[in-house]
């Protein structure tokens, strides 16, 4: 509901510099994701990592005329006919404009917090109850401190139910959510060992998410769950429970029985002594649970029986995740087929515009009719005009009559269809060249027939990549950080094998403050997709120099030789104060000056104006095993002085880095003003070598499985010789596609349906065998080679190597797959 700014002011409480009209439609706390600017409120938010402040006149230039700060510009009068609303901490102010705008509804609202399964809780409850009632929910995973004020401010007067995730990640912070969200019905999904770290203990954790549940009518939770229940218990929760339990049928929802067949579930339950049954499409045991939650809930809410049992038979998967894939003529597909509407199309498109500058390609989106959103047509699809204008598409292609019904509102190039299956019958797809598709539909649309089509097929075998454990692993290392410590992050080698683009831009987005590759050429192609990002070249060739000029591009500098041909090179080019890296060798002996090259390198580098040290630098050769501590603490030291050195010859701030992965862990002290991040980036400790957050998946699909009787022999040489009769799995990867020989005959084993597979005689180039005569299994079975349940460290610990090589080994005949929750 939109407010005007004088209201908001009151509200807030805020000094008011300005006297702009406005009202207010839209919250914004990241200047990237800007669509209305005449009737949003930017609010400047200080993190550990960023400051909204530096994007006020970016905004300005944009469109956008009030702005809540805590420091106002020092150049208002720059600020023509605009709104600064100043507060000591705007996020507080933000919170609280949420918790006022909640105070207007007298509705239903449900909570959902818990370790994992709130998303799933959350968008299954939508489809069970959307039916019946006008509902406003977490558009994906809006469940932090600033999430949760974004998503209860799209709650307006149509909304009949809201839906909220919470998520806590230290203690102290579910009060805030609490006041903001103030939820009539509390789910709390499971406690696990996610955001750990900020936590004492489990029971610590769980007695900080069950804060959210203070004020509920209800509590839904498994009442099995010994931990929960005490936690429930000592807090003295004057709610009512419905604790749903498979063992007490005392319980008022006890479920009598699951049942697991092949593609479904039937489970069988009394709620106040009433039995009744439903069947779900899933079998595993997550799904199971959060479908028991949804169950009570859904009772709670007294939707009648044979309603949830209709409803639950037709739940839909959710897939929670922007699928970034290689199409067909040079297109790339973003897949966000699981569902449609207003929130999560604004997001998608967001989504995409940050990535639609790779070498000029046109933005198109295929939309089809959002369903059962509870808004009048007309007025949604003014609003998914006003959006696809805003978001810079260039071409639409609706699918349902709706949506056809309003082409006239599309101001940019149209196609509409009545069914999906008419799309798929014209030859438009087949035309879509050099093009970001992204691909939004409600699943009765089908779209993933949409997605197939225009899919480029290469391999079974793909490469998936998790954005958001990689952002984790990044804030994982951030926490551990002063603030003001910048940051590098390793991009070479193809990002550890995850591939640079994607994964730079993730980093850039959340504005790291270096990225650094091996060579000139990887960074260059990360110019030409985009990237504008501060770039390192860690490796600079003496016949690359050209090309870091062309595309700004700062070399490493670590002799005498390479300064000074970089010099006379730039010299040539008119290139002047070029930005360099100064790497010194403090005791790996590879590559760099000797501390006492300072002077003469200090007097070559004040007869030139061609190059600038911006920072100076070393490699930790042990920070990561203990028996090398005295060794590392003396290169600690040797870098400190020759460092010092240095700066004191320029009037300049130099840059001081040292720190590696594990030193940021192990060296707090040794920060300096920057930290480089590597191989924790993508999830390993190298201290522990225990998995952080997983952010890379091989797998591959099973092509054939056949019956090899007792004493045959598997694979070339006849090295599998089998000792019983034995269903034999061929899996379409080889060596070529990384996974190296070393790991068959037995050494190994892949993971298929959760079992143990072990690699059976020798691993071809583009094929191997694996040993499935215990697993439940079929031809198109997945089979994982590394993730989740198989870290990349097991396997590197069978073949005695490090986690580093198994990633930059996989090929780039290997799909990849980029997703996030």
């Amino acid at each position: 509901m939109p407010s005007s700014i004088e209201n908001i002011t009151s509200v807030l409480n805020a000094k008011r510099f300005g006297d702009r009209k406005a009202q207010i439609d839209w919250i914004l706390t990241d200047s990237r994701s800007l669509c209305f600017p005449e009737e949003t409120l930017f609010f400047a938010l200080k993190t550990k990592r960023s400051d909204g402040h530096k994007y006020l006149s970016e905004l300005y230039e944009r469109g956008v005329r009030n702005f809540v700060v805590s420091e106002l510009p020092e150049n208002m009068d720059a600020y023509a006919d605009t709104n600064f609303l100043q507060l000591a901490n705007p996020l507080k102010g933000l919170q609280k404009l949420a918790e006022k705008h909640r105070g207007q509804f007298q509705i239903p609202v449900i909570g959902v917090t818990g370790s994992n399964g709130k998303t799933v809780v959350k968008e299954w409850l939508y489809q069970l109850l959307s039916p019946d009632r006008a509902i406003t929910r977490s558009p994906r995973s809006y469940n932090s401190q600033i999430g949760v004020p974004l998503s209860v401010w799209l709650m307006n007067e149509e909304t009949e139910l809201a839906i909220f995730e919470a998520g806590i990640s230290e203690m102290g912070e579910m009060e805030a959510l609490q006041n903001i969200i103030k939820p009539s019905v509390g789910i709390l999904t499971n406690i696990g060992g996610a955001h750990q770290e900020n936590f004492f203990s489990v029971q610590e954790k769980c007695m900080e998410k069950l804060t959210l549940f203070k004020d509920c009518d209800v509590i839904i939770y498994d009442g099995d769950n010994e931990l929960i229940s005490n936690c429930i218990s000592k807090s003295l929760f004057t709610s009512r429970e419905i604790a749903w339990s498979k063992k007490d049928n005392e319980r008022p929802l006890f479920i009598e029985s699951v049942r697991k067949a092949e593609e479904h579930t039937t489970i069988k339950y009394r709620y106040l002594g009433m039995p009744n049954e439903y069947t779900i499409p899933f079998i595993d045991d997550a799904s199971i649970e959060n479908s028991l939650h949804c169950l009570a809930a859904a009772l709670y809410m007294m939707v009648p029986s044979e309603q949830i049992a209709e409803r639950m038979a037709h739940l839909e998967q959710i897939a929670m995740r922007l699928e970034v894939k290689e199409g067909k003529n040079g297109c790339v597909l973003i897949n966000d087929s699981y569902n449609s509407d207003l929130a999560s199309l604004d997001i998608a498109l967001d989504f995409m515009s940050r990535r639609s500058d790779d070498k000029g390609k046109k933005r198109t989106l295929i939309l089809s009719d959002m369903l059962e959103t509870g808004q009048s047509s007309k007025l949604l699809y003014r609003q998914v005009a006003e959006l696809v204008h805003s978001r810079g598409v260039d071409k639409i292609i609706g699918v349902g009559d709706e949506i056809r019904s309003a082409s006239g509102r599309f101001e940019v190039e149209k196609y509409f269809f009545r069914t999906t299956e008419e799309l798929l019958e014209s030859n438009l797809l087949a035309g879509l060249r050099n093009e970001i598709i992204l691909i939004k539909g409600s699943r009765s649309f089908h779209f993933d027939e949409v997605s197939e089509r225009l899919e480029l097929k290469v391999h079974e075998t793909i490469l998936e990549i998790n954005l958001n454990a990689l952002v984790d692993n990044l804030n994982f290392y951030r926490s551990k950080l002063k603030p003001e410590t910048k940051m590098v992050c390793m991009v070479k080698a193809s990002a550890y094998g995850a591939g640079s683009y994607e994964i730079a831009k993730t980093l850039q987005d959340h504005r790291v403050d270096y990225l650094a590759v091996a060579v000139a050429d990887e960074g260059s192609d990360l110019r030409k997709a985009g990237i504008t990002s501060s770039i390192i070249i860690m490796n600079p060739e003496l016949t690359a120099f050209k090309t870091m000029f062309d595309y700004k591009l700062e070399p490493e500098v670590y002799s005498f030789h390479l300064l000074n041909e970089l010099i006379k090179a730039a010299e040539k080019e008119g290139v002047t104060n070029l930005p360099i890296h100064i790497k010194l060798d403090t005791g790996m002996h590879r590559l760099g000056f000797a501390p006492s090259d300072i002077p003469q390198l200090v007097e070559r580098l004040k007869r030139q104006t061609a190059v600038i040290p911006r920072s100076v630098f070393s490699h930790l050769v042990g920070s990561d095993a203990e028996q090398f501590d005295t060794f590392t603490r003396r290169q600690i030291e040797v870098f400190e002085q020759a460092s010092e050195e240095l700066q004191e010859a320029f009037s300049h701030k130099i840059l001081r880095h040292i720190c590696n992965t594990a030193g940021i862990e192990r060296y707090p002290g040794a920060q300096f003003d920057m930290v480089r991040l590597g191989i924790g980036l993508y999830g390993i400790d190298p201290f522990t070598n225990k998995m952080l957050h997983n952010v890379s998946t091989l797998k591959t699909t099973i092509l054939q499985i056949r019956e090899v009787p007792k004493e045959e022999t598997v694979g070339y040489s006849r090295k599998g010789r089998l000792d019983r009769d034995s269903r034999i799995a061929a899996l379409p990867i080889g060596y070529a596609d990384g996974l190296n020989r070393h790991l068959g005959n037995g050494h190994a084993y892949c993971l298929v349906n959760g079992q143990k597979a072990p690699y059976v005689g020798n691993i071809c180039m583009d094929v191997c065998m694996i040993d499935v005569t215990d697993i439940d299994c079929k031809e198109g079975d997945k089979a994982i080679i590394f993730g989740d349940d198989l870290p990349v460290t097991a396997l590197s610990a069978i073949l005695e190597t490090i986690p580093y090589e198994i990633l930059t080994s996989v090929s780039n005949r290997v799909k990849r797959v980029y997703y996030q929750d």
